[in-house]
C-alpha cells in the first residue's frame, strides 16, 4: 500500500493522498505513530514497525513520508519519495504549512501522475509537468488565427480611408460637393448630392445590417468603431492618423464601397473553401523519425444555391504518397479519372450554409527526409551543470511557418538559464519551468537558427521539446484550381484559405 503525506513533526497532515482503499482511522493511526518512531538525534531515511515501513524525508520544517508495506523495494521506495519530494517545489514557492494547503489540489493531481493504483509510474519530472498542464494547441491556434484576422482588419480600414480619401479629392477636383458618409453596417451612404459624378461609381449596396459592428485592431491604440454613424470622411481619416496610421492617396480607379459594408477577414465568396492539415510529430532525441501522421481535408461551404452544382477541379503535385478518400457522395470514378469533385448525381447541388468536407487526405511516415522542421537539443554535461545547445532546420524549404515556438523544459528549483547566442527571441517561464525560444518566421531565407544556454541540471531534464507554428502554405501540394458550373463549364468565382497546423510536434 502507498500513503503519500505531508506532516509536520508534530503529527498534523497537511497533504495525504491514498492509493489504496484505506479507512481514515488507519490513516490517522499510521499518522500518529510516526513521530513516536522517530528517533532523536539519528538520521535514517525510513523507520519500520511490525507490518509497515515509513520511508520519509525531511523538507525544512515538513517530513515527505512514503507508508508501505515490510515488502516493498527499498530502493524503489526511496527514488518514489525522491519523486515527491521534487513534485512540491514546483508547486509552492515556499516550503511552509500555507503555502502547501493553497495547492493542495495540484499536488495531488501531480501525485497521482507518479502512483497509480498502489504501484510507480515510469515518469520524469518533465512528463509529470507536461501530463498536468494540459496545455491547449487548439487555444493557441484559435488566438494565432485571431491576431491573423485582426491584423487583416486593420488593413482593410487603411484602405478603405484611402478610398475615401480618394472620393473626395475627386469630389473636389471636379467642383462637386464633398459627399458625407454614413457609417458603414447601418446606413450605407448618406448626404450625398443628387448631382455628384461620385453616384455613378457606386453600385448597389447589399442590405443593411441594423447593429454596428466594431473592429478591433491589434495595437495598444484605442479601438475604432466603424460602425459610428454621422462620421464624415475627414473623421474617419483623422482618427486613423491619431492612432499613427500612415494614410496615403490611391490614385488609381476607386473600388466598389458598397462590397465593404462589413469587411470580413477575409474576401469571402459564395464559394469558399478550406485548406487545412494537422501534423502529429514524434522523434527521438538522438536522431530518427517515431512517428509521422498528417491529416488533411479540403471543406467546401456554398452560400448561394445559384452556384450549387459545381465542380472543383483539384491539382495535386504531391510526391510524398498521401492517400486520398473522397465524401460518399462524390464521384470517385471521376476524381480518379480527372480529378474533378463532383456529386454521384449532377442534378443535385452541394448543400447550402454547410461546412462539407469533399476530400481529405493522410500521410503516415517514419522517413526522416519528410520531416518539415527537424530540431537538434544537445545538452552536455559541464562542471556547474548543463551546457544546452539546440537548433533547428526547415527541411521543406516549399514552407513558411509563422509564430514558431520551440518549449524546452528545465529544472526548477535552479534560477533562469543563463543564454549566450541566440537567433530570435527568448522567454523563461519560471512558473511553468520552460525555456520559450520564439522565432516569427522560418523559411527558405531563414532556414536554421540556433540557441545556446548553460544551467544546472542533467541532460534528461530538457526534454521532451516540443514545438507549435501556424503557416498559411500546406504540406502536401493539393489544391482546388478552378471551380465550374455543371453545365456548361462556366467558371465560378470562389474563395479559399489554407493553413497548416501542429496536433503535436515533440522530441522525446
Amino acid at each position: 500500500m502507498f500513503v503519500i503525506l505531508s506532516v509536520l513533526p508534530a503529527g498534523k497532515a497537511i497533504v495525504s493522498r491514498q492509493f489504496v482503499e484505506m479507512t481514515r482511522t488507519r490513516v490517522e493511526g499510521l499518522l500518529a505513530a510516526f513521530p513516536k518512531l522517530m528517533g532523536m538525534g539519528k538520521q535514517h531515511t525510513f523507520v519500520e514497525t511490525e507490518s509497515v515501513r515509513y520511508v520519509y524525508q525531511p523538507l525544512e520544517k515538513l517530513y515527505m513520508v512514503l507508508v508501505t508495506t515490510k515488502n516493498s523495494n527499498i530502493l524503489e521506495d526511496l527514488e518514489t519519495l525522491r519523486l515527491f519530494s521534487r513534485v512540491i517545489p514546483e508547486y509552492c514557492r515556499v516550503l511552509e504549512e500555507g503555502e502547501i494547503s493553497d495547492h493542495c489540489f495540484d499536488l495531488i493531481f501531480a501525485f497521482d501522475e507518479i502512483v497509480a493504483l498502489g504501484y510507480r509510474e515510469n515518469v520524469n519530472l518533465a512528463q509529470i509537468r507536461t501530463f498536468t498542464e494540459m496545455d491547449s494547441h487548439e487555444e493557441k491556434v484559435f488566438r494565432a488565427v485571431r491576431e491573423t484576422q485582426e491584423r487583416e482588419a486593420k488593413a482593410e480600414m487603411r484602405r478603405k480611408a484611402k478610398e475615401l480619401q480618394q472620393i473626395r479629392r475627386d469630389a473636389e477636383r471636379s467642383g462637386k460637393k464633398v459627399p458625407a458618409f454614413g457609417g458603414f453596417g447601418s446606413t450605407g451612404m448618406s448626404s450625398m448630392s443628387s448631382g455628384s459624378i461620385i453616384t455613378d461609381t457606386i453600385i448597389e449596396s447589399e442590405k443593411p445590417k441594423m447593429a454596428p459592428v466594431p473592429v478591433r485592431p491589434t495595437g495598444s491604440s484605442k479601438a475604432l468603431k466603424l460602425g459610428a454613424r454621422g462620421k464624415e470622411v475627414d473623421n474617419f481619416v483623422d482618427k486613423l492618423r491619431g492612432e499613427g496610421e500612415t494614410i496615403m492617396s490611391n490614385t488609381g480607379k476607386m473600388p466598389s464601397l458598397a462590397s465593404n459594408v462589413l469587411p470580413p477577414p477575409v474576401n469571402v465568396e459564395s464559394v469558399h473553401m478550406r485548406v487545412e492539415e494537422k501534423i502529429s510529430l514524434t522523434c527521438g532525441r538522438d536522431g530518427g523519425l517515431q512517428n509521422m501522421e498528417l491529416l488533411g481535408m479540403i471543406t467546401l461551404r456554398v452560400t448561394d444555391d445559384k452556384v450549387g452544382r459545381i465542380r472543383l477541379m483539384v491539382n495535386n503535385y504531391d510526391k510524398k504518397g498521401v492517400q486520398l478518400q473522397t465524401h460518399p457522395n462524390v464521384d470517385k470514378k471521376l476524381f480518379t479519372s480527372d480529378s474533378v469533385i463532383g456529386l454521384k448525381n449532377p442534378e443535385k447541388s452541394f448543400p447550402l450554409n454547410n461546412d462539407v468536407g469533399v476530400l481529405k487526405w493522410r500521410l503516415q511516415s517514419t522517413d526522416e527526409a519528410l520531416i518539415p522542421l527537424t530540431i537538434n537539443c544537445w545538452p552536455s554535461e559541464s562542471a556547474t551543470g548543463c551546457d544546452v545547445n539546440i537548433e533547428y532546420e526547415l527541411q521543406e524549404e516549399s514552407l513558411e511557418l509563422n509564430d514558431v515556438v520551440i518549449a524546452i523544459p528545465i529544472p526548477s528549483g535552479v534560477g533562469a538559464p543563463v543564454v549566450g547566442d541566440v537567433d530570435g527571441e527568448y522567454k523563461h517561464d519560471s512558473r511553468r519551468n520552460v525555456l520559450e525560444w520564439s522565432l516569427p518566421v522560418i523559411d527558405a531565407k531563414n532556414k536554421s537558427g540556433s540557441l545556446e544556454f548553460s544551467i544546472a541540471g542533467q541532460p534528461n531534464d530538457f526534454f521532451p521539446v516540443n514545438v507549435s507554428f501556424v503557416s498559411i502554405r500546406n504540406y502536401c501540394d493539393i489544391q482546388v484550381a478552378k471551380v465550374t458550373h455543371v453545365e456548361g463549364d462556366a467558371p465560378v468565382k470562389f474563395s479559399l484559405e489554407t493553413s497548416f497546423l501542429v496536433d503535436k510536434y515533440e522530441i522525446l
